[in-house]
């Protein structure tokens, strides 16, 4: 048993990598599934679709490899956080489709929330502010909008969960209904400075207690899968939500150490460690690992459209037909032209946390095309990392300046985003040998429970740098380009 199969359930597909017994990546099988957008500012997924590409993949990734159940030491899993479930205790049949991260259906009742003061109390409690982003407004929606949802729950026959609960419950066959603290720490249910469910809250939101999961560490035992999945059981050891999962594979496990990941959406890390941080510039206050019992704790930035903006592009104004493409399109973009994108198709997330407002394109000229969009819309990751890197240095005075920030995730491969972004914080960027962190994570987790991998400080001194991108531009041009975009985020914000 010399490998680690990772599990990384993302928005848009679910991916299996397989790790060997140096941390290195052997095989790995992906597949997208299904988008459903059923109203305005609604995004769903098919649980479903879930499942199957998760076991899909998992199978076709031991094949690649050319191993078998019996050379896979432990299932590490990392999954697409705050998204919901609920289904059937005894049937595992869910009664909705899942409600995705992104979707805003519930901003009336977090309106009310905030208006009725009850905000304080979720943010004091859950380090979290009163947002349709977070789990339990979305569960609530569950129970009230879908017949017989409520009833059901109130008699034990119901369970919620995060993503990778979901695919616990699946995987052991329904034998554990189990996750952990970081995936907790984000349904705006769980006290993170006791470490248990609220029930205070749970009251608030009338959600019954009998539906939430057990919570664990990160690297914990939780349970074996189905014989008949892969052929013999697997033991799942270890878990965490994909940004958590992310700065563990970025080695980030010092106070002061900051990670941005840029997938669909982005989110930046700042570790505090054992000092729960309460943000007075509305970044969240979470959990970033937790550890033979102790929580190590972080502030952190959400941006609910990083690549996203990409796929937009290719998909909404259909101007490239792959994300490489807006590397030499940026490059070719006419530098006499101020084009800024925000991309708030959903509304914009940290510092600004405005659920209503919707994209907006300024500065457009008759000469205006596709080369100048797709640099706006890399521009725009770029300006909204600053916006949570300079609400981080307020909160966090110890921090001492911005700091050299670690990056992964799909857009880190852009070399001219990634300049760009160096450019506009100021600061270094650098980009690991693996971009792989997010899975990378899971799998160190559960390698180190297997006992396959080395403690904590023998995992940080593996880190690898592949790229240092320094800043090179003026300090007059980056100041006025930053300004330009609050002026273009005020608009927006505004209408």
């Amino acid at each position: 048993m010399t490998h680690i199969l990772a599990i990384d359930q993302g928005t848009t597909s679910s991916r299996a990598i397989i790790f060997d017994a140096q941390m290195q990546v052997v095989a790995t099988a992906q597949e997208e599934f299904t988008q459903h957008f059923p109203d305005s500012g609604w995004v769903e997924h098919d649980p479903s679709d879930l499942w199957s590409t998760t076991a899909g993949t998992c199978r076709a990734a031991i094949e690649k490899a050319g191993l078998t159940a019996a050379d896979i030491a432990a299932i590490g899993i990392t999954n697409q956080r705050e998204t919901t479930l609920v289904w059937d205790r005894k049937t595992g049949q869910p009664v909705h489709r899942a409600i995705v991260w992104q979707d805003r259906r519930t901003a009336d009742f977090c309106r009310t929330l905030r208006d009725s003061g009850e905000d304080k109390l979720i943010s004091s409690r859950t380090g979290l502010l009163a947002d349709p982003y977070f789990s339990g407004t979305k569960l609530k929606w569950i129970l009230d909008n879908v017949d017989g949802a409520r009833a059901r729950a109130e008699a034990g026959d119901l369970l919620f969960g995060t993503v990778d609960c979901f695919l616990i419950w699946k995987l052991t066959g329904g034998a554990t209904h189990a996750t952990d603290a970081t995936n907790a720490a984000r349904t705006m249910l769980y006290d993170i400075h006791k470490g248990r469910w609220s029930k205070t809250i749970c009251d608030l939101f009338g959600i019954p207690m009998n539906m939430l999961p057990e919570v664990r560490d990160c690297a914990a035992d939780f349970g074996t899968t189905r014989p008949d999945l892969f052929g013999r059981p697997i033991p799942i050891l270890g878990v965490a939500g994909d940004q958590q999962a992310a700065t563990v594979g970025q080695a980030c496990f010092k106070p002061g150490m900051m990670k941005s990941t840029y997938g669909t959406g982005c989110f930046a890390l700042l570790i505090t460690g054992d000092t729960a941080v309460t943000s007075q510039n509305r970044l969240l206050t979470t959990i970033a690992y937790q550890l033979g019992g102790k929580p190590t704790y972080a502030l952190e930035g959400s941006i609910f459209v990083a690549g996203a903006v990409v796929q937009w592009l290719r998909d909404g104004l259909k101007i490239i037909r792959d994300a490489k493409e807006t590397l030499p399109l940026a490059q070719t973009a006419d530098p006499n032209q101020n084009v800024i994108l925000v991309p708030a198709f959903v509304g914009l997330g940290a510092p600004y946390w405005n659920a209503e407002c919707r994209g907006a394109v300024y500065g457009l000229t008759r000469g205006s095309g596709p080369a100048e969009f797709a640099r706006a819309a890399l521009e725009s990751v770029g300006y909204q990392t600053r916006d949570l890197l300079e609400a981080m240095k307020s909160d966090w005075k110890s921090s001492g300046g911005a700091g050299t920030l670690r990056v992964d995730g799909g857009m880190s491969a852009n070399d001219w985003a990634m300049q760009f972004l160096a450019d506009i914080i100021n600061a270094p960027v650098d980009r690991p040998r693996v971009l792989e962190t997010t899975a990378l994570g899971a799998a160190w987790l559960a390698g180190h429970r297997a006992g396959l991998y080395p403690d904590m400080a023998g995992f940080a001194k593996e880190w690898a740098l592949e790229r240092t991108f320094t800043p090179a531009m003026g300090s007059a041009d980056r100041d006025r380009r930053y300004a330009g975009w609050k002026r273009a985020v005020e608009a927006t914000l505004m209408v």
